[in-house]
């Protein structure tokens, strides 16, 4: 909407991509290459000439003097606006359980769904080696907890992982047999 305006365009993010977040559980459960899902955000704007895309953390702002301190490379730059638009991103929340967070990674990020596949394809090969049947099962055992359209979508694609894409792949066990546990996180 700003391509053909008379402005000038900062924009300023950690990451050098954007991220197509919706698809993050087909990355965690190897249906997708990370890149399948995240484009550089250089490249998204190469053609819209007033936008500077700058690599770096947004680390405060000073109202008074209208501008943005920003941390890159090893020192803060400060970056006169106009006009300010802060987004802030989103971040986990295991409703007053921060515990939790040890045992149940989230899936956010790429990295935490590079995490996660490596995870779960992990549990498999593990599978594989173990000769302990209840092992077994609770190395077979995936417990999804947030039954919102992530967790349902990733529940799915796990069993599609297992009951499809490595049924054939392993010889000690059967990865059909793999149990996905469903669960609806917070207060209800």
């Amino acid at each position: 909407g700003l391509a053909r305006v008379p402005v000038d365009v900062t924009l300023v993010d950690r990451h050098n991509h954007h991220l197509f977040q919706p698809l993050l559980y087909q990355v965690a459960t190897a249906h997708l290459a990370p890149g399948d899902i995240a484009a550089p955000i250089r490249q998204i704007l190469r053609d819209q000439a007033n936008v500077t895309v700058l690599l770096g953390e947004a680390t405060g702002v000073d109202l008074e003097a209208r501008t943005l301190l920003v941390a890159a490379d090893g020192r803060t730059e400060r970056l006169p606006w106009d006009y300010l638009i802060v987004a802030t991103g989103v971040t986990l929340s295991y409703f007053g359980h921060d515990e939790f967070a040890r045992h149940a990674p989230g899936l956010k990020t790429l990295a935490d769904a590079t995490a996660l596949r490596y995870r779960t394809l992990a549990a498999f090969e593990a599978a594989e080696i173990e000769r302990d049947p209840a092992r077994r099962r609770g190395l077979l055992t995936f417990v999804l907890v947030g039954a919102g359209p992530t967790g349902v979508e990733m529940a799915g694609a796990l069993a599609e992982l297992a009951r499809e894409t490595l049924a054939r792949e392993f010889r000690r066990f059967d990865p059909r047999a793999t149990r996905i546990v469903l669960l609806e996180a917070g207060p209800r």
